[in-house]
């Protein structure tokens, strides 16, 4: 087979031909620009386009979920000394009702020994000294809150009374409170004790 280059055909007498512009002409490098399949390079070459902006997406992405991880700790530890303090403040107030009631109780305590203190030297003085303690307690707990109750003929309260007993009595209304067994202490919302009482029996 030869290899000799095949010579153009003649040009027939009398054409007329174009001269080659250099438009025409691919510019140099093309060729190999556009590779073996006559394309350029696409966008998803290495380090085109997508990739760049695919990996500032993720880039943010990572960044916000770091922030939103600061936050959530923080907040943790907010509420965890919100916590904290409360536990302390709660210990506080505790202590503080506690010296409260003590101080309350101190006169009783006081009266109490000056009463045991003259028992020996006049024995029926104590009965006195007895009674004016009994009063003094029964006001320290009313000043605390917490006030005597032993009312009779009222009518029976679930909330306020505690049945003990049920006794047969003409004169007084069924259902009413005829004998107090053991005073109350407090009203039916805020109640230290409720009143042990016997009704009067329902016929």
């Amino acid at each position: 087979m030869s290899t000799q280059p095949q010579q153009p055909d003649p040009v027939p007498e009398g054409a007329v031909t174009e001269p080659v512009q250099e438009r025409d002409l691919p510019a140099p490098g093309a060729a190999e620009a556009r590779g073996a399949g006559g394309e350029g390079p696409g966008p998803d070459a290495a380090g085109g386009p997508a990739v760049g902006e695919a990996d500032e997406r993720a880039a943010e992405q990572a960044a916000a979920l770091a922030e939103l991880d600061d936050r959530w700790r923080r907040a943790l530890a907010d509420l965890e000394n919100l916590r904290k303090r409360h536990a302390r403040e709660l210990e506080r107030e505790r202590a503080a009702e506690r010296a409260r009631t003590a101080v309350a109780l101190l006169p009783v305590i006081d009266n109490l020994e000056l009463a045991l203190s003259h028992a020996e030297a006049d024995p029926g003085s104590i009965v006195e000294g007895v009674k004016a303690i009994h009063d003094q307690a029964v006001d320290a707990l009313a000043r605390l809150g917490y006030e005597r109750e032993a009312e009779t003929g009222v009518p029976f309260d679930p909330a306020r009374h505690e049945v003990v007993g049920v006794v047969e009595d003409p004169e007084a209304e069924p259902g009413t409170v005829v004998q107090v067994l053991r005073p109350g202490y407090g009203k039916a919302d805020k109640q230290l004790r409720p009143v042990a009482v016997a009704v009067a029996k329902r016929e």
